[in-house]
């Protein structure tokens, strides 16, 4: 009984802690706690026609600390319901926390499957990890099976990391990847096997760093797409390299062929997925439709969270739809659904050529802006979308099109973030805004950056600008819905 009174505990701290809750930075259409903590999602799966999303959370405190899992459902990507705590830590296959995992529909069974952490000795972090199952009927309450640990320890070779895995089915047989460290540090993605879920038999490694990508792989997720198998990973120790990994740890993807009968995976060099501040551990599904949907963490380790003094802290990703290029590159973009945030449409330009400035006042805090630039018509060497705020402070969007770069600046002064963007004569820019994050979506995915911000006052202006005359095609906003209220 002990996981059912701590759920009850955790749900009645949430209750009381979400009445203190100061909403100057809440988000208007992200996935977000009552209040309190919440980090990597989990347990991303469509169960019964309803997308869930399961996510960690503390609920007892706005830091890090034992983890549970939260829960949100939608039927549309869009609206989301928060339920009861999912998972609470205490029982003996996960004492000190119910650690990041992976959901399936097993014949009608929604099925959670996470690691449990253990403390040894928790001032020297010593610790050890399992693997554990719960199962649901009516995917709402979760039972932990008998069974656990369904995977007691990882294989001698490894150190004391070994969590986050990911299930999925190919054929006869249930699959998992579990992201590890060697004993030598060397980051990696080990394979098991089962029939039923309960036993599972190690395989080996699917995946390890070159000595260049970090000492541990966490948050793995393995699919095939577009005839390519793609590996996601979010390795922990990498260094900085130009504009390359400048977060604290990074999420990126391995592309290439595999084989389930040798476990045999030739892949290319490991590529980043956001180029953002803020974008870690993310999680995928293969919908009912057979698009391959991805969500986020939207924070990152060791970063400003001021949230913490409003009596939350953390949110995921909008939901995104990912495809594989002609270069075996991941594009994401965000899902045709997002369309149902819209409410007014607001159109400043169409079709102009100007060497002035473009502007749009506006006081709205949830907006979705669609600029289009016809880069080959105009002479001048950087676009920018600036966004003022009535404080005096702004974030900068600027592509140099002679560098052949974007470049992100944003409001509270976290620093540049820039990626490598193509100039192919056309600049089209999807952004995001809510009220503490920005999302940008670059020429249909081919660049993306996600990243919060904490502006201390309204949004005020919404400026297009160059140094030179340039070709404005279109210049749209549209007010989005509060999904909340």
């Amino acid at each position: 009984m002990t996981g059912t009174v701590n759920l009850q505990q955790a749900e009645e701290a949430i209750n009381k802690a979400k009445k203190e809750v100061n909403n100057r930075f809440r988000l208007g259409y992200h996935i977000m706690a009552p209040a309190n903590w919440i980090n990597d999602p989990n347990g991303f799966v469509q169960f019964k026609g309803a997308f869930h999303v399961f996510y960690q959370h503390h609920p007892y405190s706005t830091d890090w600390g034992p983890m549970h899992w939260g829960h949100v459902i939608s039927k549309d990507l869009v609206n989301w319901e928060h339920l009861p705590i999912a998972l609470a830590p205490g029982d003996y296959c996960d004492k000190d926390g119910c650690f990041s995992g992976s959901a399936v529909d097993n014949d009608g069974e929604l099925t959670l499957i996470y690691t449990g952490h253990h403390y040894v000795d928790k001032d020297k972090d010593l610790f050890y990890q399992n693997q554990n199952i719960a199962v649901s009927s009516d995917g709402v309450h979760f039972d932990k099976v008998i069974e656990n640990p369904v995977i007691s320890a990882p294989p001698p070779d490894s150190s004391q990391h070994f969590r986050d895995p990911k299930v999925w089915k190919h054929e006869d047989h249930w699959y998992m990847v579990v992201g590890n460290s060697s004993k030598d540090e060397t980051g990696r993605v080990i394979l098991y096997r089962s029939i039923n879920l309960r036993n599972w038999d190690y395989i080996g490694v699917l995946a390890e760093s070159d000595g260049t990508n970090g000492y541990m792989w966490e948050c793995p997720d393995f699919f095939e797409i577009g005839g390519k198998y793609v590996l996601m990973i979010s390795p922990q120790g990498m260094d900085a390299k130009d504009d390359c990994y400048n977060n604290l740890f990074q999420t990126g993807y391995l592309v290439g062929d595999y084989s389930y009968d040798t476990n045999t995976f030739n892949h290319g060099a490991f590529k980043e997925l956001d180029y953002g501040h803020d974008f870690y551990a993310v999680q995928t599904l293969k919908d009912d439709n057979g698009r391959r949907i991805a969500i986020g963490w939207m924070d990152m380790w060791e970063s400003y969270m001021p949230t913490k003094e409003d009596g939350w802290c953390g949110a995921l990703t909008l939901p995104r739809e990912i495809t594989l290029d002609g270069q075996d590159r991941i594009r994401m973009n965000p899902v045709d659904e997002l369309e149902l945030l819209r409410l007014d449409e607001n159109t400043i330009c169409h079709k102009k050529v100007t060497s002035k400035s473009i502007a749009a006042e506006t006081t709205e805090d949830l907006l979705e802006i669609k600029a289009v630039i016809d880069l080959a018509s105009s002479n001048t060497k950087n676009i920018q979308m600036k966004i003022s705020y009535s404080c005096g402070q702004h974030t900068l969007i600027t592509y140099d099109a002679e560098r052949e770069k974007l470049i992100l600046s944003v409001a509270g002064g976290k620093g540049l973030r820039s990626v490598a963007l193509k100039n192919s004569g056309q600049l089209l820019l999807r952004i995001y805004l809510d009220r503490s994050s920005i999302e940008i979506f670059a020429n249909h995915g081919e660049a993306t950056m996600t990243s919060r911000i904490y502006p201390e006052g309204n949004r005020r202006e919404l400026t297009l600008l160059s140094n030179g005359e340039f070709t404005v095609n279109e210049f749209t906003y549209w007010k989005l819905k509060d999904i909340w209220k």
